[in-house]
């Protein structure tokens, strides 16, 4: 593989990871949720090839406790 295929790759799993946090964004959004540290963690975009991780952040307690209401709300849901 080329530098340059090897840069267009990496660039693909950047904006994967991009695009995965937008989408978590506004589902958690949806559900009346908000993370707000959730971003891309950028030590895992450094390097050569980039291994992009999402890095769902520090939150309140009031803020876990929503998500987790949320979450046994649709499980309960679902079941």
């Amino acid at each position: 593989m080329t530098a340059t295929e090897r840069r267009k790759e990496a660039a693909g799993r950047v904006r994967a990871a991009e695009d995965a946090v937008a989408r978590l964004r506004a589902g958690l959004a949806g559900v009346g949720v908000k993370l707000p540290s959730l971003r891309i963690d950028p030590v895992s975009c450094a390097g050569d090839e980039p291994a992009p991780l999402v890095d769902l952040g520090r939150c309140s307690i009031e803020t876990a406790l929503r998500l987790s209401e949320r979450l046994e709300a649709k499980d309960a849901h679902d079941s």
